[in-house]
C-alpha cells in the first residue's frame, strides 16, 4: 500500500510576513555542536545548493560557533540576500566568566549590531530572543525589538523556548512573528500550551530539532561513536541507560517509514508539519544528501493513519530520558512534563 505521494511543489507557509517553504534550513551544525563541522568549501556548497533547491529560510544565531555561523552565511550566501528569509538570535551570553542570559535593551541593541556586522547585511528578517530572561521586564525586552523594527534593522521579532504565558504577554506589547522551540515526535512540550497559543494568536511556530537531533534520521545507531565534543553525548536520551530503549522504538519507526517509501527523516518532518498550518521545521545537517532529503519531506503527503502510527510509537510517554541535561533545563521557560 502506498502511503506517501510526492506533491511536486514544497508546502509554503507564512513567516514574518512572507511566504516561505515550510522546510527551512537550520544552520547551527555547520559550525557548532554536532561533531566536527565539514570543510569550509563543503559548507559553502551546501548552503548554495540549498538555495538552488528552493530553501528560502535560513536560521542562525550569534551563539552558533560564537559568531562563526553568521560569518559563514555572510561569506557563502549573502551575495544572494534577496533569495531567503534570514533569521538570527540574541540573548545567550558565553563570554569567559560572563555566562547566562541577557535580554536587556542595551544587550539586545549591542548584539543586533554585532550580528549585522558579522552577517554583512543591513537587516535581519526575523530576530529572536533565544531564551527568556526573568531579570528583565518583558515590556522592556520587547520594546527594544520594536525599536529595532522601527529602525529597519529587523523585519520582525520572535522568541525561542518561551512559555505560553510569556508569549501572550510579549505579543500584547508588540505582535511577534514566530516562536521557535524544540518539537518532534519525541519532544512534545509544545502540546502543553505553546502549540495552541501560537495557533490562536496567529504566530508561526518554528520547530528546531524536528528529526530528534538526528535520532530519527535513519543513521544514528551508536551515540558512543559520536565525537567527544558532540552536544548529544551529554543529553540523557543518548546515554547508555536510555539509548537502547529509544533505539528499539527508532528501529520500528524506520521500518514504518520504509513501508511508506520514505526516508525516516521525511516521515519525522511530515509529522511535525501536520501539527498545524502555522508550523515550520528547520532541520539541520552537514550532509548535502540529507539536506535534499529533508527538503523533499515538505513535498510528500503522508496518510493520517501512518502519521498516527508514528505518533503512537514515539512520543513523550514512550521515549526514555529527558530532552536536556539538568544544567540546561534551568534556562528553558517552555512548559515541561513532570519527571
Amino acid at each position: 500500500m502506498t502511503v506517501a505521494t510526492n506533491t511536486s511543489e514544497p508546502q509554503e507557509r507564512t513567516l514574518a510576513g512572507r511566504e516561505v517553504a515550510a522546510i527551512g534550513l537550520g544552520c547551527m551544525n555547520l559550525s557548532w555542536a554536532y561533531g566536527t563541522p565539514p570543510e569550509h568549501e563543503v559548507k559553502v556548497r551546501l548552503l548554495n545548493e540549498a538555495l538552488d533547491l528552493g530553501y528560502d529560510h535560513l536560521d542562525t544565531a550569534n551563539i552558533y560557533g560564537f559568531g562563526k555561523n553568521e560569518e559563514l552565511l555572510a561569506d557563502a550566501v549573502m551575495h544572494r540576500r534577496g533569495e531567503f528569509l534570514l533569521a538570527s538570535k540574541t540573548g545567550i551570553i558565553v563570554d569567559g566568566a560572563r555566562r547566562g542570559i541577557d535580554c536587556s535593551p542595551a544587550a539586545i541593541a549591542e548584539s543586533l549590531d554585532a550580528s549585522l556586522a558579522r552577517l554583512k547585511t543591513d537587516h535581519i528578517d526575523l530576530f529572536y530572543m533565544h531564551r527568556f530572561d526573568p531579570k528583565v521586564p518583558i515590556a522592556d525586552s520587547v520594546g527594544a525589538m520594536a525599536r529595532a523594527i522601527e529602525a529597519g534593522k529587523i523585519g520582525a521579532y520572535g522568541v525561542s523556548e518561551w512559555s505560553a504565558l510569556h508569549i501572550r504577554e510579549a505579543h500584547a506589547v508588540h505582535p511577534m512573528a514566530a516562536v521557535q522551540t524544540e518539537m518532534s515526535l519525541w519532544t512534545r512540550n509544545v502540546e502543553l500550551g505553546v502549540l495552541e497559543t501560537t495557533r490562536e494568536l496567529g504566530i508561526a511556530l518554528v520547530a528546531f530539532s524536528p528529526v530528534a537531533r538526528g535520532a530519527l534520521g535513519g543513521e544514528l545507531k551508536d551515540p558512543q561513536a559520536l565525537g567527544e565534543k558532540d552536544l548529544r553525548r551529554s543529553h540523557p536520551r543518548f546515554n547508555e541507560d536510555n539509548w537502547p530503549k529509544n533505539l528499539a522504538l527508532i528501529e520500528e519507526f524506520d521500518a514504518l517509514a520504509a513501508e511508506g517509501g520514505l526516508e525516516p527523516a521525511q516521515l519525522a518532518l511530515a509529522w511535525v508539519l501536520a501539527q498545524g498550518e502555522h508550523v515550520h521545521a528547520i532541520p539541520g545537517t552537514t550532509s548535502i544528501e540529507h539536506m535534499r532529503e529533508n527538503f523533499a519531506g515538505g513535498s510528500v503527503a503522508v496518510s493520517s493513519d501512518v502519521l498516527a502510527k508514528a505518533s503512537g510509537l514515539i512520543n513523550q510517554q514512550t521515549v526514555s530520558g529527558h530532552r536536556y541535561p539538568e544544567v540546561m533545563r534551568n534556562t528553558i521557560d517552555t512548559e515541561d512534563y513532570p519527571a
